[in-house]
């Protein structure tokens, strides 16, 4: 699943392609997505002009003075700029086409992902009104992490994909995050120090700027908006490297089931 950094990849590749761009039409051949796009989008987005592109933690905002399409890639989703009037594959749902004769592109295999419109207040949308804060942003500090571990016996990896405690952090780099602070996915997160709190919030944020820097993680079908891989899985030190040497200190990585999802930690780097 495109997660944090491989949606923030996306966004700065489209804002200067669609930034000032006035929506021509809009084709949709497949709305029985995750939930299915709104009819009225094709009659409402016509003639707007695209202000703004934004992220909140998973979910892409095309902003216009009438109102916000909110854009979620699924399990599988990608956006390409490409030109309009280019055939489209199976798997192409929907085309925003542009003035310039230039066009966005959905793709989708499994159609998990979402395309919507909303005229409000997109923070308010039920979709992201209960988030929590950006952990690139200044919400997400230590104070704010040590306070969401008190007295929760959850696993510290579980803690972390709660969109509700930090927005959109993601299995991947969860993972890569606990490494790099020597912390179990495993462990209770009540049982973390304020110092590991700490040491947890910064090498998330060290763990997905350097993921954005290298555009993502591809590990089955994300590209970005030109087409082109994630490089970030090139440097994973433990996420999907299970039986593997540790890169720091050569024990074996390990994998766990945690909430139905796999954790990966060295035993040996890891308390």
């Amino acid at each position: 699943m495109p997660e944090l950094p491989e949606v923030e990849t996306t966004r700065r590749g489209l804002e200067a392609p669609l930034r000032g761009r006035i929506v021509a039409r809009v084709l949709v051949r497949e709305p029985r997505l995750r939930w299915r796009v709104p009819r009225r989008l094709a009659q409402e987005l016509p003639g707007l002009t695209i202000r703004h592109v934004e992220r909140r933690a998973k979910y892409l905002l095309l902003r216009t003075d009438a109102g916000t399409v909110i854009l979620h890639l699924g399990m599988s989703g990608s956006l390409r700029v490409i030109k309009a009037g280019t055939p489209p594959e199976k798997h192409d749902h929907v085309d925003l086409v542009f003035d310039n004769g230039r066009c966005l592109r959905l793709r989708d295999p499994r159609r998990f992902g979402a395309l919507l419109w909303t005229r409000d207040d997109p923070m308010r949308h039920p979709l992201l009104r209960h988030l929590g804060p950006e952990p690139l942003g200044p919400d997400f500090h230590a104070g704010h992490l040590y306070a969401a571990t008190r007295r929760r016996r959850v696993a510290v990896r579980d803690l972390l994909l709660n969109s509700r405690i930090v927005a959109g952090v993601g299995n991947i780099y969860a993972n890569e995050a606990l490494f790099l602070a020597g912390v179990r996915p495993g462990r209770p997160a009540g049982r973390l120090t304020r110092a590991e709190c700490a040491d947890l919030v910064r090498t998330i944020r060290q763990t997905l700027k350097r993921a954005i820097r290298s555009g993502g993680t591809t590990l089955r079908d994300f590209t970005n908006a030109d087409g082109r891989p994630g490089y970030f899985q090139q440097t994973l030190n433990v996420y999907a490297r299970a039986g593997e040497p540790c890169r720091r200190c050569r024990h074996p990585i390990k994998a766990i089931k945690l909430g139905g999802r796999s954790a990966f930690y060295c035993q040996k780097c890891q308390s």
